[in-house]
C-alpha cells in the first residue's frame, strides 16, 4: 500500500483532535471526511480505519515505540509496521526501527494491560467484576465491529432488502438469531445508498436489536421509551408494533429527539410522540399510564468499545460511579410510569455487573411488593457483537 502525505496528515490531525482536544472519534472522522468531498472511497476508508486502529491500540503502539504523548506521526509509523506497510522516507518517521519495535512487542505480550491496550484502572475493574472471563471479553472488544443493518419491516421484509442489496453487489448475511438483521460482509459507507434514504433500514448492532423485542410490546399498546436518545430502539418498537398504538419517546436532550423525528419520518413510523424531560413533573404526569416502559439507561458503554475505542481513554472511575447513581435514580423514578401488570425493561450497553444485574437486584429489594423479575439476558462481545444487558420486570401492584 502506498502512503499519501495528505491522507497521513488527515490521520495525524484526527488523532490530535481525539487525544489532545478530547473530541469524540466518530465526530472527528465525520468532520475530516466532510472537509474533502473529492476523496474517493478507498481514501476515506484509509483515514477512518487508520484513526480507529491507532485509537484502539494507542497504549500498545506508544509502549513499543517509546512515542511521546503527542507524537502521532510515530504512532502512524508503528501502524504501518503493524500492517506490513513500508512507510516513506519522511522526517516524521525518523528514528523508527522495525527490529526494536518487534522486540519490544514480544516483551510486552505477557502484560495484558499493554497487550490489549487498556488503562490499568479499567483492566483492574474488569477483572474484579468479571473474574476469569474478563480476558476473553477484553480480547473480543479489540476486534473490529461488524456493520449491521436493522431492516425496517414497516417498509420491506429482510429477504427483499437482502436481494436489493445483492443486486448492487452488497453481500450480507441474515443471521437466524436476529430476525431483522443483515450483517454486511464488507465494511462500506451504506448511508449513501438509496435504500437508506428511503428508510428501508437503520444501522443498529445485532445485540442492540434484542432489546426492543424483549419488551414484548404489541400493536395497540401505550409504550414509553424513557431514555430514547436518537431513537434506534424507538424505531424498532414502532416496527414491532406495526405503527399501531402509541410510543412516547423521551429524553433530557431536545436535540436528540429532533434527530429522532427526522429518522421517524424517513422510516414511516407514525405512532411516535416526543417529549423532552424538563423536570420530575414530566415523569409524574405519566404515572401508571404505560403498558410497557423501556429504560435504556446511560452507562459506561463498555459493551460497545469495539465501536467506540476512544471511550477507553475518556472513561474514569468517577464517571462510572456517577453514572451508577444516575441509573438508580432513573429506575426509582421512571418505573412509576408502568401500569399494574405492565412490563418494564432496564437495559445497558455495559458489561459490568455493578451497572447491570446488581442494579436490578438492588431495585427489586426495595420494590419487592410492586415489581418482580421475569427474565434477564446478557449479550457478550465474545459472541461476536456489542455487549448488552437487559432485565424484564413486571409491575404486580
Amino acid at each position: 500500500m502506498k502512503l499519501y502525505r495528505n491522507l497521513c496528515e488527515a490521520v495525524v490531525e484526527g488523532l490530535q483532535s481525539i487525544f489532545t482536544d478530547n473530541k469524540y472519534a466518530d465526530k472527528v472522522i465525520e468532520k475530516i471526511l466532510k472537509s474533502n468531498p473529492k476523496w474517493g472511497a478507498r481514501d476515506r476508508r484509509f483515514i477512518a480505519e487508520t484513526i480507529y486502529d491507532i485509537v484502539r491500540w494507542y497504549r500498545l503502539f506508544r509502549e513499543v515505540s517509546d512515542a511521546e504523548e503527542d507524537d502521532f506521526w510515530k504512532l502512524l509509523g508503528v501502524w504501518c509496521l503493524w500492517n506490513n506497510t513500508e512507510f516513506p522516507d519522511w522526517e516524521e518517521f525518523e528514528g523508527l526501527n522495525r527490529k526494536k519495535i518487534e522486540a519490544r512487542y514480544e516483551e510486552v505480550q505477557s502484560d495484558r494491560k499493554i497487550r490489549e491496550s487498556i488503562p490499568d484502572w479499567l483492566d483492574e475493574l474488569g477483572e474484579k467484576e468479571f473474574g476469569a472471563n474478563w480476558e476473553k471479553e477484553l480480547t473480543a472488544l479489540n476486534e473490529e465491529a461488524k456493520v449491521v443493518l436493522r431492516v425496517n419491516t414497516l417498509k420491506i421484509n429482510r429477504k427483499s432488502l437482502q436481494t436489493e442489496l445483492d443486486e448492487e453487489e452488497i453481500a450480507s448475511e441474515a443471521p437466524a438469531k436476529f430476525p431483522d438483521a443483515l450483517i454486511l460482509e464488507q465494511r462500506q459507507n451504506i448511508f449513501t445508498r438509496q435504500q437508506f434514504k428511503d428508510g428501508l433500514f437503520e444501522i443498529q448492532d445485532a445485540g442492540s436489536q434484542l432489546i426492543a423485542p424483549f419488551l414484548q410490546a404489541t400493536p395497540g399498546m401505550r409504550v414509553i421509551d424513557a431514555c430514547a436518545g436518537g431513537g434506534g430502539k424507538t424505531l424498532h418498537l414502532a416496527a414491532l408494533m406495526q405503527n399501531k398504538g402509541r410510543i412516547i419517546a423521551m429524553d433530557t436532550e431536545g436535540w436528540k429527539l429532533e434527530e429522532l423525528k427526522k429518522r421517524a419520518r424517513r422510516a414511516g413510523a407514525g405512532n411516535i410522540e416526543t417529549r423532552v424531560i424538563e423536570s420530575s413533573k414530566t415523569i409524574k404526569r405519566l404515572e401508571n399510564s404505560a403498558d410497557r416502559v423501556l429504560l435504556d439507561v446511560p452507562c459506561s458503554g463498555l459493551g460497545v468499545i469495539r465501536r467506540n475505542p476512544d471511550a477507553k481513554w475518556k472513561l474514569s472511575v468517577d464517571f462510572i460511579e456517577r453514572v451508577k447513581e444516575l441509573q438508580q435514580h432513573i429506575l426509582e423514578d421512571y418505573s412509576t410510569m408502568v401500569k399494574k401488570d405492565g412490563l418494564l425493561v432496564y437495559s445497558t450497553c455495559s458489561l459490568l455487573p455493578s451497572e447491570n444485574e446488581k442494579q436490578v437486584t438492588a431495585f427489586l429489594e426495595t420494590h419487592k411488593d410492586s415489581f418482580e423479575l421475569l427474565d434477564q439476558k446478557w449479550m457478550l462481545p465474545s459472541e461476536g457483537y456489542d455487549g448488552f444487558y437487559m432485565a424484564l420486570m413486571k409491575r404486580i401492584k
